[in-house]
């Protein structure tokens, strides 16, 4: 500890991202990038925008690329926000919409951002558990709170929550927020999106990392009442105005109107998903049931550590999540069909996995 610290710093928790390794002689399923790249008229869009207008600061509004959200998802354009990526929207939410005297209520097992940005924002807070089959109980979750926030479909475990659950906690709760973190929404599930105009305490947050590939861009945005919306535009223009530079914006607009491609790109990953999560359980692994761009597994004899660690000495990489309900489960993200082709022998490769 540093004696030059603020007082907040000695008892932050920091988040602790996928592994990136330096070498290209690995295959790395432990952080759930799209394995098929952007689209090329997202590509040819950031550089036609690498131009001399670099030295002006992009539109603070991000106009154009509110306009094309909007469009994709026929909504008005003052309920839109876009950030610095689904993180930094997360980020603005937790403190401009969730720091109430009550707790907010989350998932025991879920995305391990939130405790950090509760800690970041002294946001009280409290975990429900998942069930025995690593399902959101929504039913779990008390009317009393100063908000509530889950991932759909929730990361790690990869399964998701039908329309009717969310919409019957929704009918429960209408006196604090509700955010539905749609991270992975493309692979499965079902959006709600539709649903902010019947409930104007509901906040949707998305990103175009995994579905469309974009994750070094760095784009992420929330759908929800326009009050909701301005909360957040107050607290973005108290931090920085200019969130998005214009290479984000030009990329963005261009891959969010290239339907073709995205749908292309997102039936070839599930299409692998299925096949890999069938050959994961011929090989003796329990796989949860997933919606999204990775499987949940864990297998009946051998210990994850044991696993990653075989995987890794071949140059493959899964993610490990050290908490006590899910320390014997690997997260595997869905790679190409060459690279789930190579995890599958690298498993058959290890002893007893034959």
């Amino acid at each position: 500890m540093s004696e030059l610290w603020s007082a907040i710093v000695n008892d932050l928790t920091p988040y602790v991202p996928g592994e990136q390794p330096t070498s290209n002689n690995v295959i790395k399923l432990n952080t759930n990038e799209n394995p098929y790249g952007p689209s090329p008229a997202a590509l040819d869009a950031i550089r036609a925008e690498a131009t001399d207008s670099l030295r002006l600061y992009p539109d603070p509004q991000a106009q154009k690329l509110k306009a094309a959200l909007a469009k994709f998802h026929t909504i008005r354009e003052a309920q839109v926000f876009v950030g610095n990526g689904s993180d930094e929207v997360l980020a603005h939410i937790f403190h401009g919409l969730l720091k109430h005297d009550e707790p907010i209520l989350f998932p025991d097992i879920s995305y391990s951002f939130y405790p950090v940005y509760c800690g970041l924002y002294d946001v009280a807070f409290k975990t429900v558990a998942v069930n025995d089959s690593f399902e959101i109980d929504l039913d779990e979750y008390p009317s009393k709170n100063g908000g509530v926030i889950f991932p759909n479909p929730n990361a790690p475990t990869g399964r998701a929550l039908s329309r009717d659950k969310v919409k019957a906690l929704l009918n429960r709760n209408r006196r604090s927020v509700v955010v539905v973190d749609e991270a992975y929404i493309a692979f499965g599930g079902h959006s709600l999106v539709d649903l902010i105009e019947l409930y104007d305490n509901l906040l949707v947050v998305q990103t175009l990392s995994k579905s469309h590939a974009l994750a070094g861009l760095r784009v992420g945005f929330a759908f929800g009442d326009s009050k909701l919306i301005e909360a957040l535009e107050r607290v973005k223009n108290s931090f920085n105005p200019y969130p998005l530079d214009r290479l984000a914006i030009a990329g963005a607009v261009a891959a969010i109107e290239d339907r073709t491609y995205f749908e292309s790109s997102r039936d070839k990953v599930l299409a692998t998903r299925e096949r890999l999560s069938t050959a994961l359980r011929g090989l003796g692994f329990e796989v949860l049931p997933s919606q999204t761009n990775f499987v949940f597994v864990s297998h009946k004899t051998y210990s994850a550590n044991t696993i990653a660690q075989a995987l890794r000495d071949r140059s493959i990489l899964v993610r490990h999540f050290d908490h006590p309900r899910t320390m014997n489960f690997l997260r595997v993200t869905v790679g190409t069909d060459i690279e789930v082709d190579a995890l599958l022998n690298a498993l058959r490769d290890i002893s007893g996995l034959a």
